[in-house]
Order: structure tokens, then C-alpha cells, then sequence
């Protein structure tokens, strides 16, 4: 296989995403982008002019992903340190299926894609895809939605969103179109102060799966707002969720026809303690499994959503 050889010695096997290795899912070509000065051992500064490999990297992600080939499961090794701007949309534009776009480094080192117009967007837009332990930032207030995902069986893996000026008025955005998207281990860091109306906005689609979330931020609307198109059979487990809007609502389906399994292990801190333990999470039609804990004031403990519990029926 030609990917791994572009791996240094003995990196290729430590590669894992939840525990699959990376040269299972992706064992294509592997290309490699670095803006910073921090170089591989006899490696060169990044240029798009460049082979695209540890020592001669390419200088932006958009073009490596021109280099890749569909469905052939390359990968894009981002190193850390690497800074990118998108200021328009589709900036960055993952329209190659079946490519893997991995941040290395942890915390501030990740990888840093920074959105500094209201209309910029990195979209996924080619099915089999994944993101993994990226930086997403809002460099300006109000980005429309930064993240947009119009593909089927995409992943978005251990990536962070963060508002650093003003806010984003929403994270991740998805159309019809996304079906069977996973959004694991996610983390939105919004601003206090209002101005977003949803961490991720899910417009129809099938079979979405959110596991793994921690999410805070001031939600005009939710934290995950289903709106426009119902979906089905959404999941949503594994969720560490404050919200600093007196709206107080975590999940809302506005279509009122949208089906999915909400839990377990959800823990949901809402802003005021008004009668909103129940509304937390707003959908008719959705099933609830415990445990799904609500605290909406300082000093008390959380409780169980109230919703009301399924009974044996008598035949």
C-alpha cells in the first residue's frame, strides 16, 4: 500500500480513531500540511509546489485534498501548530469521498481553521469522510455556520468549535443530505453572551448519531435544533450540556415530527429556575432512556427529566 510509507517510522500504527486503526478505514495515499516552522528532519517549508509529504509538506488543506483520489481512502496529516483562514464559502472544501483529514497536537497546539467572514464555511460535501481533532474557530462575529455537512456517512471526530469573537450562529449545519453522519466526542465552547441559536442544526437526514458532546455556549434556540426538514431516528447519548439562554432547551425538534432515542447519560444545566426541566428536551416524538439529569439553579442537585414514564400495557 502506498500510504503508509509517507508515514514516519512507526506513526502509522498508533493511529486509531475509537479504537479502529486508521490504515483499516484509510489506507490510501497519505499527504501532509504544516504552515508552521516547526519542520520534519530534513524536511523543507510548506509550499502547494511541494510533494506532500513529512519532509515536503503542502502548505494549505484545500489543496491537499485536490491531490487525493476518490474513494481510494487518503489521508490529510495536519501538523500541529498549522493555522488555516477561510473567508469565504466552501474555503475549505472536502468534496473528495472517502478522504480523512487529521489534526495531530493536543489542546492549543491542534490544528486551527479560523472562519473570518460571516459567510465562510468548511464543507464536507463528498460522502465517507472524517474530520478528526480540529480547532475550529470564529474569528468574526456571527458566522453563519462554519461547519457544513451535506454527505452521507461522514464523521466528525474530537473536533472543538469555539467562539472567539462575537459568536457563530450556528456550529455545525447539516442538510437532507447527511445521512448516517456521527459526530463523536465533539466539543462546542461558545461565548457567554447571546447571539447563536444552535450548537448544531439538523436539517432532516437519517440515522445521525451524536455521542459524545460537551457543549456551552448562550442557545437562542437549542443546542441541537432540528429545523426545516424532520429527521429520523436521531441519537443522542453521552452529553455534558450548559446553556447560558433563558430559553433553556438543549434539544428541539421545531418540526414536531422528527423520531429518535435521546440518552442515556445526558447532564443538562440550564440557566433559570423557571418550570423548563421537561422542556429541556422538546420533541413529541422522541423516546427518552434515563439517565437524563436537569439542574436549573445554583446550589441544587440535578433530577430526572420528568417525562412521563412508559408502563406495562394489561392485555
Amino acid at each position: 500500500m502506498p500510504g503508509p510509507s509517507n508515514f514516519p517510522a512507526g506513526f502509522q500504527n498508533g493511529l486509531t480513531i475509537r479504537g479502529i486503526p486508521l490504515s483499516v478505514t484509510n489506507p490510501g495515499e497519505v499527504f501532509w500540511v504544516n504552515s508552521t516552522t516547526v519542520l520534519a528532519k530534513g524536511g523543507i517549508g510548506s509550499s502547494n509546489g511541494n510533494k506532500g509529504t513529512y519532509q515536503q509538506p503542502f502548505a494549505t488543506i484545500d489543496y491537499a485534498i485536490g491531490q487525493c483520489l476518490a474513494s481510494r481512502g487518503d489521508v490529510i496529516m495536519v501538523m500541529p501548530g498549522h493555522t488555516e483562514t477561510v473567508s469565504g464559502a466552501a474555503g475549505i472544501a472536502l468534496d473528495v469521498a472517502g478522504v480523512a483529514i487529521i489534526g495531530l497536537g493536543r489542546g492549543s497546539l491542534r490544528p486551527s481553521i479560523n472562519f473570518t467572514a460571516t459567510a465562510s464555511t468548511m464543507t464536507m460535501s463528498a460522502a465517507n469522510c472524517l474530520i478528526h481533532n480540529l480547532l475550529l474557530t470564529g474569528g468574526v462575529d456571527a458566522v453563519v455556520s462554519p461547519l457544513v455537512v451535506s454527505a452521507a456517512d461522514c464523521v466528525i471526530s474530537s473536533c472543538t468549535l469555539r467562539d472567539v469573537t462575537g459568536q457563530m450562529t450556528n456550529g455545525i449545519l447539516t442538510t437532507a443530505d447527511a445521512t448516517r453522519l456521527k459526530i463523536l466526542d465533539h466539543e462546542h465552547d461558545g461565548a457567554t453572551a447571546a447571539g447563536t441559536d444552535a450548537g448544531i442544526a439538523i436539517v432532516g437526514g437519517d440515522g445521525i448519531v451524536i455521542d459524545g458532546l460537551r457543549m456551552d455556549g448562550n442557545f437562542a434556540v437549542g443546542g441541537i435544533d432540528v429545523r426545516t426538514t424532520a429527521t429520523t431516528d436521531l441519537e443522542v447519548r453521552n452529553v455534558v450540556f450548559r446553556t447560558r439562554n433563558n430559553a433553556d432547551i438543549f434539544l428541539v425538534d421545531t418540526i414536531t415530527a422528527s423520531t429518535g432515542m435521546i440518552g442515556p447519560n445526558l447532564y443538562l444545566r440550564l440557566n433559570e429556575n423557571a418550570a423548563n426541566v421537561t422542556e429541556a428536551i422538546t420533541g413529541a416524538t422522541f423516546v427518552v432512556f434515563d439517565d437524563v439529569y436537569v439542574v436549573n439553579l445554583a446550589n441544587e442537585k440535578a433530577m430526572l427529566i420528568n417525562w412521563t414514564a412508559s408502563t406495562d400495557a394489561i392485555v
